[in-house]
């Protein structure tokens, strides 16, 4: 896969780009990295990238210009299909594992970082192929979101991890928040690893593992449990573990 970043800040990419996981795929050829300053591209003497807005406000705007003829020149000579261009933009779609799934069958990925009050429209309008957030707030620029996108993707590309069942079983992977984990010792100031994760039982193991991560995505994020891909006796516990802890909220009033 091949990653390109037009930021105005390269530099803060260079630690992230060349440490653990990311590093070690650039290392092994499985994804080329570079962080482009789009401000090269800038066409005119002063190498501004961003203007007044239309109309008055506060803020300065970034210009189509560069972020186009940045976008175009990467695509110069490029085998394959025209690149996923991603605007990380606070009003784009939620960014989910879901997404970074679908992102890492991609070949190639530009990722447009802004800064400033915005974005000229005619880059959403013309240019982009996706706009994604990372969450319901605003950072001061579009750099620490795309290396959040960046590491979610990479990391399930095959070969990036040791262990290749890792990504499988994370959570958000399967639909549902992952179990707990354990290591040892099996006795860590009067507190236990669970009998059945030393027992040997694999096939206990893995049904305890499912049923604890359908009990903590219950107590912790619910509303996932809504598109989860469940079987008639998960959807029964289920219905049995909120009846409980309902009962449970009862006799405590």
């Amino acid at each position: 896969m091949r990653i390109d970043v037009l930021t105005l800040f390269p530099e803060m990419f260079e630690g992230v780009f060349g440490a653990s996981i990311l590093g070690k795929a650039k290392e092994k050829g499985i994804v080329s990295l570079e962080a482009i300053n789009f401000r090269k591209y800038s066409n005119n003497k002063h190498s501004t990238v961003d203007d007044y807005p239309y109309g008055g406000g506060g803020g300065m705007v970034l210009k189509p210009e560069p972020v186009f003829a940045a976008v175009e020149d990467l695509h110069v000579g490029a085998e394959g299909k025209k690149p996923r261009v991603i605007l990380m933009c606070p009003q784009g779609e939620r960014f989910t594992q879901r997404k970074a799934e679908e992102l890492s069958r991609e070949e190639h990925l530009v990722l447009i970082c802004g800064h400033y009050e915005g974005y000229d429209e005619r880059i959403r309008e013309h240019l982009v192929t996706d706009e994604l957030s990372i969450g319901d707030y605003v950072l001061t620029g579009g750099e620490i979101p795309a290396m959040t996108v960046i590491d979610s993707v990479v990391r399930l590309l095959p070969g990036v991890l040791g262990n290749e069942t890792s990504a499988v079983t994370d959570s958000y992977s399967t639909g549902l928040l992952e179990h707990p984990h354990y290591t040892r010792p099996p006795e860590f100031r009067g507190w236990t690893v669970p009998d059945i994760l030393i027992s040997g039982h694999h096939a206990k193991i893995e049904q305890w593992r499912r049923e604890q991560s359908l009990l903590r995505t219950l107590k912790r994020r619910p509303d996932l449990l809504e598109g989860a891909e469940l079987t008639a006796k998960e959807r029964k516990l289920l219905q049995e573990w909120s009846e409980q802890a309902r009962e449970q909220a009862e006799d405590k009033q």
